[in-house]
């Protein structure tokens, strides 16, 4: 088939039949191969510019006809759409073919001229190659069609803002990978010229969100090759000044940090030729007829990596800026109580401003502040392409697929001649860092790291593949560059060169040499530094083979080369799912992509993945009355005084050109008597009111925006309590613990201990918004040195054998034959139920004491060891006793 558009063709379609013994896959064959790519109709970018394998179940889409290296993309729904689990393929369509959606939507005529007028680009890029003629730039160009997954949801967010307006929020879940720098840039494009059937303009200004400089540029080329009207698109690379202008122009399009937001109103001072401490009021007045211009205008905010971040305090300054609720209190604000009530106002949803998230990994607070009401009532995405869907289209690859698992065994000794006294838990945490930092730990990963990328890994992609290193720290990058420079020169390697990145200057407390990124990386020619800025691209040739990280890249780096990762910093949640997810990005050529941890065992990575494989679903909503419960448990302490809230409120909330030089010392004058009062009280009070005071800070920071408080009080007490944190110290709070030269490493191992695929496919996981507020133990009671270190040889250098799970087992026996045990468990919650029957476990064990005496006096003699076991068995046991109350089979421990 061949499609036109006023006689000019622009697509064509093999189309099969299954009831002829043809299929899709058959047609693409014939692209490949009968097809000639240098034909006029078939050259590329010159006549059709789309070609789509079809039969009644499927669709497969390429802009480029290169032969047998000609690649096909899906272009289908999904299995499910809009449902929790949705895979590859397609649902039944109510034409009878499954395929129906694409003769019926995407062909139907007007929409297809939308796709090829507004949605179709060719995106170039430049490439460094090394071939027989040398090393050389290469210009790219890729005609790119939207995938369905991104036509779908653009489509569907424009028109449902079309029909809303300005006000309301939308959540879009798409996993890594999946093209979510083009899907915003065709949003920005299609909502900043977006108008009502009645021919209004929904948004005067379009402020696209990112957390990161590299995408910055992505989102700025991406939109600028989409849109070619000069002037349309502002990229914010300067300062704040920069961004104040281009939200008060006719600038179409802004693209900038959150970070830039709070400083705004500054960059609106400058711009007046006047400073925020020295304005006039003639001047002040003209900021402020600015500041209430920008409020009455109506923003799509696109968010992109929607976290953490846009629910904290930063974002509320961006609402209060641009949100129409910064206009409440009234055009002139007299007093402080005005701008109390103006706050107040502009926390929560803004009738002015439509917020559009992405995000693959939603946590439970963005699904609450960007998702919308589903059936259950709790929030939903308003559109998910799914990680499952994406790895079985072929979009990205699994990067659990090949996971190898180490761990590390090691003994410590205490040299000293006193067994001196330290805090447990930073102590702990410091014999740690000891050892990781220790020169044969990173000796030993140094020399598994480099000789198993170079046997395994870097022939792959035609000797193209590339690694990252995931470092714990800063320092720890800094010293495994080191390493990796040492080894690489002694065994005399010339095809492995390592770049390493850091934010900022890292001095080695060993040495006392200061190490910065640019200093450490230098060009493979002329030996000159590599700037920060230019560290991705030089990166991306084929002069470097390994990326040494500690925090930067590893969220949205994009480098689909990357065939390896080696892991020896934890992870968890999030941030495990957006690091080894730099791996899933295809390319020709690529295997699946290859994960070394040295620290995480393959479950936890599993349960981090887990809520985010599907749609991220909400376990339970937050809970809006906890903030009066936390506010009257922090007013029963007596830390503070409501006559000192107020006073500092009567401050805080002052209108801007109402603040006066003496301010300062009156908001440190209020805040003083509270600080008295906690340096009197015990060490477990501070500990809970600091507690819950930092509870009481981040949790109105989320739920503000959420829900329209209108409790003044709850307001007050909010900036008060946020200033008077920091300024709360115990008595040896940050005091360091210097071990001198106390201890030594006597003992080293590292040992592979599993390897393959981490399945996915259990069951359902959740993720948590702040639905119950703990305080969360922080006791540093202390104890011997020697202890310390022995119960950490316990924790690494140790495991259970069989006869201890056996032991274990029939303990959890003899547990469930305990009437009274089963009953409590029955009847209440896990804490109740631990803190009842905790005796009872530990007099089961004694029981059994002459069949496993050493584990039995381990439990009793060490208390972390105790816990351990304690937790872990009563467990069980409430697990077990419910899962039999319910009818169901017990498992086994």
């Amino acid at each position: 088939l061949l499609f036109a558009l006023n006689g000019v063709p622009v697509a064509t379609c093999e189309l099969k039949n299954p009831m002829t013994g043809q299929n899709w896959q058959h047609a693409v064959s014939q692209y490949k191969t009968d097809r000639e790519p240098g034909a006029p109709l078939f050259r590329f970018g010159k006549r059709a510019l789309v070609h789509f394998a079809a039969d009644p179940d499927e669709v497969h889409m390429t802009t480029r006809l290169a032969k047998g290296e000609t690649r096909f993309l899906p272009f289908n729904r999904g299995s499910h759409p809009g449902e929790v689990r949705c895979g590859a393929g397609n649902p039944a369509h109510p034409s009878g073919l499954r395929t129906g959606y694409f003769w019926g939507e995407v062909l139907e005529r007007d929409r297809f001229l939308e796709i090829v007028g507004s949605f179709m680009f060719t995106e170039r890029r430049e490439e460094k190659v090394v071939d027989a003629k040398g090393a050389r730039t290469v210009k790219r160009e890729t005609l790119i069609f939207p995938r369905y997954h991104q036509l779908d949801s653009v489509s569907l967010l424009v028109e449902t803002a079309r029909a809303e307006g300005a006000g309301r929020n939308y959540l879009v879940q798409h996993s890594a990978g999946s093209g979510k720098t083009n899907s915003i840039s065709w949003l920005s494009h299609r909502l900043s010229s977006l108008h009502t059937a009645a021919d209004d303009k929904v948004f005067d200004c379009v402020v696209v969100i990112t957390d990161r400089r590299v995408l910055d540029a992505q989102l700025q080329d991406a939109i600028a090759q989409i849109e070619h009207t000069e002037g349309v698109v502002q990229a914010i690379d300067e300062d704040s000044q920069q961004l104040a202008k281009a939200l008060t122009d006719d600038t179409k399009i802004v693209i900038t940090t959150l970070q830039k937001f709070p400083f705004v109103m500054g960059g609106l001072m400058r711009i007046a030729g006047a400073d925020s401490a020295t304005a006039s009021e003639a001047e002040s007045a003209q900021v402020a007829e600015w500041a209430q211009g920008l409020a009455s205008r109506r923003y799509a905010i696109i968010v992109d990596e929607a976290h953490s971040s846009q629910t904290g305090d930063t974002a509320h300054q961006m609402k209060a800026l641009l949100g129409a609720g910064a206009l409440a209190g009234g055009d002139d604000p007299q007093d402080w109580q005005d701008g109390l009530n103006a706050v107040v106002e502009s926390r929560g949803p803004q009738e002015n401003l439509s917020f559009f998230a992405f995000t693959a990994t939603p946590k439970g607070k963005t699904i609450e502040l960007f998702g919308r009401p589903g059936p259950d009532g709790k929030p939903v995405p308003f559109h998910t392409y799914s990680m499952r869907q994406a790895i079985e289209e072929g979009f990205i690859l699994d990067v659990l697929a090949n996971y190898t698992d180490y761990d590390t065994y090691f003994k410590l000794v205490n040299t000293a001649e006193e067994d001196s006294k330290f805090p447990k838990r930073r102590t702990a945490t410091k014999l740690n860092r000891f050892v990781t930092l220790h020169e044969h730990n990173l000796s030993q990963k140094t020399e598994i790291i480099i000789e198993h990328f170079r046997n395994q890994v870097m022939h792959a992609m035609d000797r193209k593949a590339k690694a990252m290193v995931v470092a714990g720290s800063r320092l720890h990058a800094v010293r495994y560059m080191n390493h990796f420079t040492s080894y690489i020169e002694e065994h005399g390697y010339d095809d492995v060169r390592p770049l390493v990145a850091f934010s900022g200057t890292v001095t080695d407390p060993d040495t006392g040499f200061e190490y910065t990124e640019p200093r450490m990386n230098r060009d493979v020619v002329s030996g000159t530094p590599i700037s920060e800025a230019a560290l991705a691209g030089r990166f991306g040739s084929p002069d470097y083979q390994i990326l040494l990280v500690a925090e930067k890249y590893q969220t949205g780096f994009d480098q689909p080369l990357l065939q390896a990762m080696y892991v020896d910093k934890p992870l968890s949640g999030v941030h495990a799912v957006q690091t080894l997810s730099r791996l899933n990005r295809i390319a020709a050529g690529k295997q699946p992509p290859f994960v070394l941890d040295f620290v995480n065992a393959p479950a936890d990575i599993a349960a981090a993945f887990a809520p985010y494989f599907d749609v991220a679903e909400l376990r339970e909503r937050s809970d809006p009355y906890q903030l009066d419960s936390l506010a009257y448990e922090l007013n029963q302490a007596n830390v503070y005084q409501q006559s000192e809230v107020d006073d500092f409120a009567s401050v805080f909330y002052l209108p801007a050109h109402k603040q006066q030089p003496t301010d300062h010392a009156r908001l440190e004058a209020a805040l003083q008597p509270a600080r008295d009062r906690f340096a009197a009280l015990d060490e477990d009070p501070q500990e809970a009111f600091r507690d819950r005071l930092t509870a009481y800070v981040r949790l109105y920071t989320f739920l503000s925006q959420i829900i329209p408080y209108a409790d003044c009080d709850l307001e007050r007490l909010y900036p008060y309590g946020r200033m008077l944190l920091p300024r709360l110290h115990t008595p040896d709070g940050g005091d360091p613990i210097d071990l001198g030269g106390d201890v030594e490493l006597e003992y080293y191992r590292i040992q592979k201990i599993s390897s393959g695929a981490i399945s996915l496919d259990g069951d359902d996981a959740t993720v948590t918004s702040p639905t119950a507020v703990g305080t969360g133990s922080t006791e540093e009671d202390t104890e011997p040195l020697s202890q310390i270190i022995e119960r950490l040889n316990h924790l690494f250098g140790t495991d259970f054998d069989d006869n201890d799970r056996l032991f274990l087992e029939s303990v959890h026996n003899d547990a469930m034959k305990e009437h009274d045990m089963l009953v409590t468990a029955r009847a209440n919650d896990f804490d109740k139920f631990f803190l009842a029957q905790r005796a009872r476990l530990r007099e089961l064990m004694l029981e059994r004491l002459a069949e496993n005496e050493a584990l039995v006096n381990r439990c009793h003699n060490d208390g972390d060891v105790g816990d351990v076991v304690d937790y872990g068995m009563m467990h069980a046991i409430f697990g077990s006793a419910n899962a039999e109350e319910c009818g169901g089979s017990r498992e086994q421990l």
